[in-house]
């Protein structure tokens, strides 16, 4: 029988590879795949029992912990709809995001989340706690369940059109819309993933990003899983940069995926805190936001593995493009490689398929393509257009094929008619060793429309100035990409998954000047 499900997919690797490590809690305890497919069953059992039926939404606010990873298999194992949500968010975001999805019950870890579970009180939806007190117990619920018949599952057998993932985009420009993702998106994005990066049983991560978002969630942790490889979690329940290489050593990492701000923090920490020794990486993979190509130079240079930076997005079910290992091609700095699995083409307003070297808007279709955001028709027709789906991203194929990202339609920067890539800028401002970290953004312009600013991180222990700044971009940019304002800071504004979104920045700046316009942006 063909595999077109993921929790299909998971089955056939816990018969393949039974014993062969699957989870570790850092310094507690590990699970193999034989294991973590029993708690599974135990768990997807005890959701019946609560009365969950295929097609609910089961929301789902934990730590990155191993019992969301249990849970979140289970939701989906009894045709549920999982709907993973930032444990950091307030009551009024709760309640949106328990409302939007219609969830009709709230999982969290044993020590509960005092924010959700008000919101689902407000909401009338049933709260249920979920624990893993040992390596050898099962989950346990509170309030128990009774009734527990694993024999109940006999009769659930998962389709690949069931809608298993709920997620929202992060509203980098707009509202959150809702983008529910199917098992047979979630097994085609696993499939396209452990075929780019080559992950086998042999392989083994440690869990870098949150869990809620579809980069930790599909890259880190579904992908591994479903190749037999193993995946480690953090005692914290969250990254933590002076647990990380020792974690990484332990488990014996062969690779992790990470944002830009996440491996500026892990360079910034080898830089005034290098370990004795580092773990021989088959790679180490950063996507969800641009990695200019002076912080990749410098992440290979410290811990001696190539840098594939990478392309997705959550309405793709994550992967999208990505830089090919080094046996498969050379990977380009500014460059997010080819596509992978799927049908990709620039597109111009028109609909024509441009060709190299022309820029246009990024579009795709394949299997791991959501069929639609949910209850939203106004954005669905803007988005599939010309039987493409459209990604908001400008771009061009060079001659070689690679996808080099220029920017969001929407943040580009409009200055007097000149139109300015914050990504460039940004790439330029990160060249300069004493800077850490950077963001350019657009602010409104009585003169020219939109001007240039940019916010800049100094590195540890220099003395940079705004002037200095200055000169460097003088130097190396075009006089009309120059930042007319630099604002030095010890913090950008960042979302829960560690992107920099530049509306939030140019916002939270313009705020600090009283005479200044703030910008609206979105809905």
């Amino acid at each position: 029988m063909s595999i077109s499900t993921l929790t299909g997919l998971f089955d056939h690797v816990a018969g393949l590879f039974p014993s062969r490590r699957a989870i570790s809690v850092s310094g507690h305890f590990d699970l193999t795949h034989a294991q973590l497919r029993q708690l599974v069953e135990r768990a997807a059992a005890g959701l019946v029992a609560a009365g969950v039926k295929p097609g609910d939404v089961v929301a789902l606010t934990f730590p990155n912990t191993v019992e969301f990873v249990i849970m979140f298999l289970s939701v989906i194992r009894v045709r549920a709809t999982a709907a993973p949500l930032n444990a950091a968010y307030t009551f009024d975001e709760f309640e949106f995001y328990l409302s939007d999805s219609e969830s009709k019950l709230l999982l969290t870890s044993k020590e509960g989340n005092e924010p959700a579970q008000a919101a689902a009180a407000k909401l009338n939806i049933p709260h249920i706690s979920a624990a893993l007190p040992s390596g050898d117990s099962e989950i346990v619920f509170s309030p128990t369940q009774a009734n527990v018949d694993v024999d109940s599952l006999s009769k659930l057998t998962n389709d690949p059109s069931d809608a298993a993932l709920f997620l929202h985009t992060s509203g980098t420009t707009s509202r959150p819309k809702g983008v529910p993702l199917t098992q047979h998106n979630l097994y085609s994005s696993v499939q396209n993933i452990k075929s780019v990066y080559k992950i086998s049983e042999s392989d083994s991560t440690v869990i870098v990003l949150p869990l809620f978002h579809v980069h930790g969630l599909l890259a880190g942790l579904l992908s591994s899983l479903g190749a037999g490889a193993a995946v480690t979690l953090p005692a914290a329940g969250r990254f933590s940069a002076s647990t990380f290489w020792p974690d990484m050593i332990k488990y014996n990492a062969t690779w992790y995926t990470a944002v830009p701000t996440i491996h500026q923090i892990i360079l910034e920490r080898h830089l005034s805190k290098p370990e004795p020794v580092y773990p021989k990486l088959r790679f180490i993979r950063s996507c969800s936001a641009s990695l200019a190509p002076a912080i990749m130079a410098r992440l290979e240079e410290a811990f001696g593995a190539p840098v594939l930076e990478a392309y997705a997005m959550t309405e793709a079910t994550h992967l999208m493009a990505s830089n090919p290992l080094s046996e498969d091609g050379p990977h380009k700095p500014g460059s997010v490689g080819k596509p992978v699995g799927q049908e990709m083409a620039i597109l111009d307003e028109s609909g024509v398929v441009q060709g190299a070297n022309a820029t246009g808007e990024v579009c795709i279709r394949g299997p791991n393509v959501t069929k639609g955001y949910k209850n939203n028709p106004e954005a669905n027709k803007s988005a599939f257009l010309f039987g493409w789906f459209h990604t908001g991203d400008l771009g061009f194929f060079d001659s070689d094929g690679y996808l080099h990202l220029v920017g969001r339609i929407k943040e580009l920067i409009n200055r007097g008619g000149e139109k300015i890539s914050p990504i460039e800028v940004d790439a330029v401002l990160l060249s300069h060793p004493d800077i850490a970290q950077a963001v350019a953004f657009g602010v409104p312009d009585d003169k020219y429309g939109e001007e240039i600013n940019c916010a800049v991180i100094p590195r540890e222990g220099s003395n940079l100035d705004e002037a200095e700044v200055t000169r460097f971009c003088k130097k190396n940019l075009a006089a009309f990409k120059v930042p007319k304002r630099v604002f030095l800071t010890d913090n950008l504004p960042k979302t829960a998954s560690g992107k920099i979104q530049r509306r939030i920045v140019s916002e939270h700046f313009l705020s600090q000047i009283s005479t200044a316009k703030v910008p609206k942006f979105g809905a």
